[in-house]
């Protein structure tokens, strides 16, 4: 996996690239250790070029939310497509996220 981090004040934007899965946990605690750290914080996670997502990755996205719940902040979810946009459908995370699908940027 790889990830950009965009913050400009309350704001953090984390773009995604490749796979999340199981292995990517440490690098993941990095983006969480970032998120969260101010009240009220809203994030994104650009999912755009996600290309795959196991069941630790939805786990770590999981871990993101309340991480980020705990100071009144919330994320969105950007554009999950393909096998990334099935798992979350699978795992019924419309009820825990909310997701934006922009079809312009498709």
């Amino acid at each position: 996996m790889l990830y950009k981090i965009i913050t400009t004040g309350r704001k953090a934007e984390i773009e995604f690239n490749g796979r999340l899965t199981y292995s990517d946990y440490s690098l993941f605690r990095q983006i969480t250790d970032v998120i969260g750290q101010s009240p009220h914080q809203e994030c994104v996670f650009n999912l755009s070029a996600l290309e795959f997502i196991d069941s630790a990755g939805l786990g770590m996205l999981l871990l993101a939310r309340d991480k980020i719940q705990e100071c009144r902040g919330n994320i969105t979810l950007l554009n999950p497509a393909g096998q990334v946009k099935k798992m979350i459908e699978l795992g019924r995370f419309d009820a825990l996220f909310k997701i934006i699908i922009d079809h312009q940027t498709h």
